[in-house]
């Protein structure tokens, strides 16, 4: 049966896309390449079964120059991070699930308990916003978004044979939970958190966390029994670029861990991570775009156990330990008493090219093996449970994974909705999205082909003008932001100014 969206027929008509002047990162200009083909399995080794090669020998180089200078300072710090690491282990272990921050989204004005939540919030890199669209709304986009698979046979998914993770990004589900101004004031909410060493005068850098950006991502419905999409604990927004000068050393983000003075780094200080090149090798999947917070909107009850998340809620000690693990080799073997003793670990002479689970054009990956001292059988804990209309968000660079087996009794599906911050780079990937969202085909980071270009019922920008918000249309591009509007710092209003002028709004 022909699939029909909400008593409306959609609307065919092409949309007329403002000239976006002397934009170097248009589709059109070539410069961008095109993603090859896939699904989210091309991003992890560990989903797709290949075995990565060893990293190229300038590796050793990239990890000479990163502390020279700073060996006998990162010597020490590895000592002092190891401790550190001994007792969050074991504040997590007592604590299991309930270390994981809430709120209710009709309590984000509550001073108090903004409070609580911040504070627990910039210690785990996690947290759960409990309602944030009424539940039948949410289970009300699942069955729509089963109909429109159904409605277009051959939608392509990982496994292949019976998909969970479904390459679909402009489904009506997908485009209405994103414009939710629910989820909107969410995503505001949780970017509220993060903080700038400059002030709002610097002329530096464009950046305003008061308006959100449109990222279109998958979704996933993933059914009792499944074991094919088990994805162990890893680290989306890159994986060698961590350590490479023309990756997030273009923004100095981890500079203080490799000086060897890790207490000092600050997971949420925000400038410093705008001129970051998250995706250098252009992989299929790879984010190009600055994502404060992944989060996804759940469509279902999830449980422990029912194909939920996993976090690992210490994001400065285990965000130091990944990134100072590849610059220390142990003198004894894993089955040596004292194999994790501090004593047994050294700098590494000579320095290999190993980054242990980085892999250029795939997300990094952990694991107890090559990261033994993050003990992830223990640390990684379950989300608490969540219902439909929930959101769950984590920290851009936050160890997760998700349940190897489901084992719950019914499906376990979710919206995936990042938080992303209005900055230039952003505009310009929001303005190659906009030309993708047109045509129907995946979204400019992910996996290329037609996409949904030929599918029956999925929406279009026309259909965004007419009947969706002014805030949700700014958001995904389609609409210029409003320079005029009140209590606007300068800067951010020059930041709003500067992404019209991306999106080809001139100076609106």
């Amino acid at each position: 049966m022909m699939f029909r969206f909400a008593h409306r027929n959609l609307l065919q008509s092409r949309i007329a896309f403002p000239t976006i002047p002397n934009n170097p990162a248009s589709t059109s200009s070539g410069i961008i390449p095109s993603k090859t083909s896939g699904d989210i399995s091309s991003v992890f080794p560990s989903l797709s079964g290949s075995s990565p090669e060893p990293l190229p020998p300038r590796f050793a180089t990239v990890k000479k120059r990163l502390i020279h200078g700073h060996e006998v300072q990162v010597r020490d710090s590895w000592k002092r991070l190891l401790d550190a690491l001994q007792k969050r282990r074991e504040e997590i272990k007592t604590k299991g699930s309930s270390i994981v921050p809430e709120i209710n989204f009709c309590n984000l004005n509550d001073v108090e308990k903004r409070t609580e939540f911040r504070d627990a919030l910039h210690q785990t890199g996690v947290a759960v916003i409990r309602g944030v669209v009424e539940g039948k709304e949410a289970l009300g986009w699942k069955e729509l978004v089963k109909r429109y698979i159904a409605s277009n046979p051959g939608v392509k998914g990982f496994p292949p044979n019976n998909p969970a993770v479904y390459e679909l990004y402009w489904s009506p589900s997908q485009i209405l939970a994103r414009a939710h101004p629910n989820v909107l004031r969410a995503q505001c909410f949780l970017m509220s958190h993060w903080h700038s060493a400059l002030g709002s005068s610097d002329t530096k850098h464009f950046i305003s966390t008061s308006h959100p950006l449109s990222y279109a991502d998958r979704l996933r419905i993933r059914q009792p029994g499944d074991s094919s999409f088990a994805l162990g604990p890893h680290v989306d927004g890159g994986s060698c670029e961590r350590w490479e000068p023309t990756g997030y050393g273009l923004g100095g983000v981890y500079n203080c861990i490799f000086e060897g003075n890790w207490e000092k780094y600050t997971p949420w200080e925000m400038t410093c991570r705008i001129p970051v090149k998250s995706d250098v090798y252009n992989g299929p999947g790879g984010c190009s775009m600055y994502r404060m917070f992944q989060g996804w909107v759940a469509m279902s009850e999830i449980g422990r156990g029912h194909g939920h998340l996993k976090v690992c809620p210490m994001i400065k000690e285990a965000t130091a330990y990944m990134l100072l693990r590849p610059f220390f080799a142990p003198s004894r073997t894993p089955d040596d008493p004292q194999y994790l003793d501090v004593a047994n670990w050294r700098l590494e002479d000579p320095v290999s090219s190993s980054l242990q689970g980085a892999v250029p054009s795939n997300g990094q990956e952990l694991n107890a093996e090559l990261h033994p001292h993050l003990a992830l059988d223990d640390t990684m804990v379950h989300v608490p449970d969540v219902r439909p209309g929930d959101y769950v968000a984590w920290h851009c660079d936050s160890i997760h994974a998700v349940d190897s087996i489901h084992t719950g009794a019914s499906d376990s599906s979710v919206l995936y909705i990042p938080a992303c911050p209005l900055t230039e780079a952003n505009a310009e990937y929001l303005a190659r999205q906009r030309e993708t969202f047109a045509e129907g085909i995946p979204a400019p980071d992910f996996p290329s082909g037609e996409g949904e270009s030929q599918y029956r019922g999925r929406l279009t920008p026309e259909y965004v003008m007419k009947n969706i918000s002014l805030q949700a249309q700014r958001a995904m591009g389609l609409a210029a932001f409003d320079v005029r509007q009140h209590e606007l710092f300068d800067r951010e209003r020059e930041t709003l100014q500067m992404a019209n002028q991306i999106l080809g709004f001139g100076k609106a």
